[in-house]
C-alpha cells in the first residue's frame, strides 16, 4: 500500500530574513560616494549600480550573520557544492524579488528583442551575462528608511529619546498651555481659557443663567513661541572628500538624510535645500542624495555660499541658517565672466578675501553659517574660525564618525534667535 507522509511547510529561506534589517547593511553599499572604487575597481561599485553587485552585496551581509540560522548559512556556502551554489544563489534572487516588490528598489526595466524571424541567424543570447549588468534604482522609500535608521542611531548615541520644535524665549497664543493666560487679542489663536474667560463673565454680569459672554470676557492660553527654521546644507563633494585613505563623503550623506527625516517628521514648519559645491555649485533635491558622487576637484566654498543665499531669500522663515559641511580649503572662485579660477596650493589670498566677502554677506542678510570642518590642518582651521567670527555662527572641528551627532545637536539645540 502507498504511502504519503505530509511535513510541515516552513516556508522558503529568504521570507524568514528580516528585510529591514537587509536594507540596513546594504546602507553603504547603496550610499556609496565612489570611495571604494578607487581601490576594488568600478565593477562592483559602480555608481549605475548592477544586478550582480546587489548579489554581491547581499552575499556579504548575510555572511555577517543573524539573518539566516547559522546551520543554513554554513550550508549554503558550503565550498565545491553546485547544489548549495544554486540554493544560495536562489536564496539572493528570491530576497532582490522581496526587496522590489516591498519598494526598496526598481529592477531593471522589460527588455524588447526583435521576432526570431527577424533576428540575424546563429546569434547567441545574452544569457545571464546580460541579466548580472542589468541596473536597479534604490527607491525613496529606502532613502526614507535610511535616514530614518541614521536618525535613530544618532540620537540613540546621544541619549536622547524624543524632541519637539524650536522653542524660544517669547509667548504666543497655541494649542499647548505653557504660561497665564491673558485676553484675546485680534490675531490670536483662539485657545480659550474657559475658566478664566466663563469667571471675567460671571464677575461682570453676576451668576445667572445664561451665562452672557461678550468680547472683553475671552482669555485666551499663552505657550512658549516655536520659531520656523529655514536651512540650507552645503555639502562639499571636492575630491578630496573620499582621497587620504579614508570616505568622508558617505558618512556626509548619512548625515543629510537624517537631518531632511528630522525636519520632516519633527519640524514641519521648516525647510532643507541641499547645495554641493566643487568647482561650481548646485541645488539637489533631497531624493537625488543617495545617487551623488563626489567630484570635480576643487572647491568653490563662495559660489556655494552665493548659491545658498539666493535659495534663503525666498524663503519667509523666522531663523534663516546655512550648515557647511567641508573638509579643505576654497580653492576654486567664479570670477565675472563665468570662468573658474582654480588654484590647489595653499590659501590663495584672492579666492579667501573673496569668499569672506561673501560671509559677511550673509551676515547682513541675517543667515547664520555653521561650519562642520573635517580636517585639522592649521590653516584651515583658521579659516574657518574666520568664517564664524565674521557671521556670528558655530564653528566644529570633528570626524566623519561623529559629524551626526554634533550637527544634530547643534540643529535641536537651536532654541533661540539670539545665542546669549
Amino acid at each position: 500500500m502507498k504511502y504519503i507522509r505530509y511535513s510541515r511547510y516552513t516556508g522558503e529561506p529568504a521570507d524568514s530574513v528580516d528585510l529591514e534589517e537587509l536594507i540596513k547593511r546594504l546602507g553603504d553599499f547603496f550610499l556609496q560616494s565612489g570611495f571604494e572604487s578607487q581601490y576594488y575597481g568600478v565593477s562592483e561599485f559602480d555608481p549605475d549600480k548592477t544586478m550582480e553587485a546587489l548579489r554581491q552585496a547581499i552575499l556579504r551581509a548575510l555572511a555577517e550573520g543573524d539573518l539566516l540560522p547559522e546551520d543554513l548559512l554554513e550550508q549554503l556556502t558550503k565550498e565545491g557544492s553546485p547544489q548549495s551554489d544554486k540554493e544560495l544563489r536562489d536564496l539572493i534572487d528570491r530576497l532582490i524579488q522581496r526587496m522590489m516588490e516591498e519598494g526598496y528598489i526598481n529592477g531593471p526595466p522589460p527588455q524588447v528583442t526583435a521576432p526570431p524571424e527577424k533576428a540575424p541567424r546563429g546569434h547567441l543570447g545574452e544569457g545571464r551575462d546580460a541579466q548580472n549588468q542589468a541596473r536597479f534604482e534604490i527607491t525613496d522609500k529606502t532613502i526614507d528608511f535610511l535616514g530614518f535608521r541614521t536618525l535613530k542611531e544618532l540620537l540613540g548615541s546621544l541619549g536622547k529619546s524624543s524632541f519637539g520644535r524650536h522653542d524660544t524665549r517669547e509667548l504666543s497664543t497655541g494649542v499647548e498651555s505653557g504660561g497665564i493666560s491673558r485676553k484675546y487679542e485680534f490675531g490670536d489663536t483662539l485657545n480659550l481659557d474657559i475658566s478664566s474667560t466663563l469667571f471675567n463673565a460671571v464677575r461682570r454680569e453676576g451668576a445667572k443663567v445664561p451665562i452672557v459672554l461678550d468680547y472683553p470676557d475671552l482669555m485666551v492660553h499663552q505657550c512658549e513661541y516655536q520659531s520656523s527654521c529655514a536651512t540650507v546644507l552645503m555639502l562639499d563633494c571636492s575630491h578630496s572628500m573620499i582621497l587620504y585613505g579614508e570616505d568622508r563623503f558617505t558618512p556626509a550623506k548619512r548625515v543629510a538624510l537624517a537631518l531632511s527625516h528630522l525636519i520632516r517628521t519633527q519640524y514641519p514648519g521648516d525647510s532643507l535645500h541641499l547645495v554641493l559645491f566643487h568647482d561650481s555649485a548646485e541645488e539637489v533635491p533631497l531624493g537625488e542624495l543617495a545617487r551623488v558622487q563626489v567630484g570635480p576637484y576643487y572647491t568653490n566654498t563662495r559660489e556655494g555660499l552665493r548659491l545658498a543665499q539666493r535659495i534663503l531669500s525666498q524663503q519667509k522663515k523666522d531663523m534663516r541658517q546655512i550648515v557647511m559641511i567641508t573638509d579643505g580649503k576654497p580653492s576654486a572662485l567664479t570670477l565675472e565672466d563665468g570662468r573658474i579660477y582654480k588654484n590647489a596650493f595653499g590659501l590663495d589670498p584672492l579666492v579667501v578675501t573673496q569668499t569672506l566677502e561673501e560671509v559677511a554677506k550673509c551676515r547682513k542678510s541675517g543667515i547664520m553659517i555653521n561650519t562642520f570642518m573635517l580636517a585639522s590642518d592649521y590653516s584651515l582651521v583658521h579659516f574657518v574660525q574666520k568664517v564664524a567670527e565674521i557671521c556670528r555662527g558655530k564653528a566644529y572641528f570633528t570626524t566623519p564618525y561623529t559629524l551626526g551627532q554634533y550637527l544634530l545637536m547643534d540643529y535641536m539645540s537651536k532654541k533661540t534667535r539670539h545665542i546669549h
